[in-house]
């Protein structure tokens, strides 16, 4: 595809990817009735729907994980490392963060103070996928900068492990418990998204969730919204962006286009460089790769790469910019030579991530950098950002007033309380008036 010779409707269907699927009529119909059970049924709803969509038969005292069976999980000693150092490694992110989100005031004018308090949210629900793989990374990437930002109430729920037992990933387990998170609840995906918002006799409530996952989640997710559940647009199914120019590594580009789009065949990765030549070398090393891969990732990475996302040749690296920002990627990789990386980092504003240049590669953003990698997809990298300690802030305004700057600010009330039509308002700053 060449961006100058396509029409805007081609153009908005190639940004429009991943959204028809979650907003499908009929998937919301059906996660509506998961739902509604849930709200009526509680714990038994859960086990249904575990039942009905996992083939995992339990009972309501078998939805939480027990204190033994977190403190027994292990994992082959690799991976306990791995799972260090990415913790290591979110929390110094983390705490940056928070060091940057403190309490705040300064004086607007003589006796006006104004200003902010910061406080963690009362609860969070932590939804980690599992199904087509598990995902003890998403874990740590949600639970750390919860635990950072200082959540009191924190409950993670996870679909079993797809080979029936009911099991969960010991990895996530670890994760856990490194971490402190006692509440861990086996589920079905959609139920649990709808158990933690309204809670049930095993599961407590919670006032937001956050987490990536499928289609059918990230419904459960917006369909909570109605009854009151804070929830993130949306994070899931994967996608990314690379932009190469004729400095890139074909072999390193092919391998980094396949690191994301392996996830699934609803995974959509497209390729923006104005290097014709590039695309071509990048295209035989795919099919060099591709061939390397499992069948069941081949055939994800060949449906991201083809119908859901492609490369767009551009004129140049502004106009690369251009279709980045308007498709707004999850994660954004600039593979560019150094001289152009800062004016081309300076253009592009609608992504979850950035990152820079070939040794900064998808995978590591996924595990171990410390970003967020739990982010934006679906075009909301126009209007939101990962998931990171301020996800689980609040702000609250806080302000004080003076005799003297309140006399100063009463004809501004009297004017807007006229014009609005609020008497009360209006009397409640004129008795205060000083003669």
């Amino acid at each position: 595809m060449t961006w100058a010779a396509m029409t805007e409707t081609e153009r908005q269907a190639l940004c429009d990817r991943g959204l028809t699927a979650i907003f499908d009529g009929e998937l919301k119909t059906a996660i509506g009735r998961i739902i509604d059970d849930v709200r009526a049924n509680g714990d038994e709803a859960v086990c249904r729907a575990l039942h009905d969509f996992d083939k995992v038969t339990l009972q309501p005292h078998q939805l939480r994980a027990s204190d033994d069976e977190i403190a027994a999980a292990t994992v082959a000693p690799e991976v306990d490392a791995a799972i260090d150092d990415a913790i290591t490694h979110l929390r110094a992110f983390n705490e940056q963060l928070m060091e940057r989100a403190r309490d705040w005031s300064f004086e607007s004018e003589p006796g006006l103070t104004v200003g902010e308090k910061i406080t963690p949210i009362s609860s969070a629900g932590l939804f980690v996928p599992s199904g087509k793989a598990s995902y003890p990374s998403v874990a740590y990437q949600l639970a750390v900068p919860a635990t950072v930002a200082g959540v009191p109430t924190l409950a993670l729920v996870v679909p079993p492990m797809p080979d029936g037992s009911g099991r969960i990933d010991p990895a996530v387990l670890v994760v856990c418990r490194k971490l402190g998170i006692a509440n861990v609840f086996r589920v079905n995906g959609p139920a649990g998204v709808a158990a933690l918002g309204f809670g049930t006799e095993t599961i407590p409530q919670v006032r937001k969730i956050v987490g990536p996952g499928s289609p059918p989640v990230a419904c459960a997710q917006v369909e909570m919204q109605r009854y009151g559940v804070a929830t993130m647009m949306i994070l899931g199914p994967t996608e990314s962006v690379v932009i190469a120019d004729d400095s890139a590594d074909p072999r390193l580009a092919a391998a980094d286009l396949l690191n994301e789009a392996e996830h699934g065949t609803d995974s959509a990765v497209l390729l923006i460089t104005p290097s014709s030549a590039l695309a071509e070398a990048i295209d035989a090393e795919l099919h060099a790769q591709l061939a390397l891969l499992p069948a069941a990732r081949s055939e994800a990475a060949r449906a991201a790469l083809g119908p859901n996302g492609g490369c767009v040749l551009v004129a140049d690296l502004g106009e690369a910019a251009e279709v980045a920002n308007r498709w707004a990627p999850e994660h954004l990789q600039v593979a560019v030579a150094p001289a152009a990386e800062g004016e081309l980092l300076d253009a592009l504003v609608n992504a979850g991530e950035i990152l820079i240049g070939q040794h900064t590669l998808f995978s590591a953003g996924n595990f171990v950098i410390g970003c967020p990698a739990s982010l934006p997809t679906g075009g909301f990298a126009h209007v939101s950002s990962g998931i990171t300690a301020d996800t689980f802030l609040k702000r609250t305004a806080v302000a004080r007033a003076d005799a003297a700057a309140l006399q100063r600010m009463t004809p501004t009330i009297l004017a807007m309380c006229a014009h609005e039509g609020f008497p009360a308002h209006a009397n409640a700053a004129s008795i205060r008036q000083v003669p």
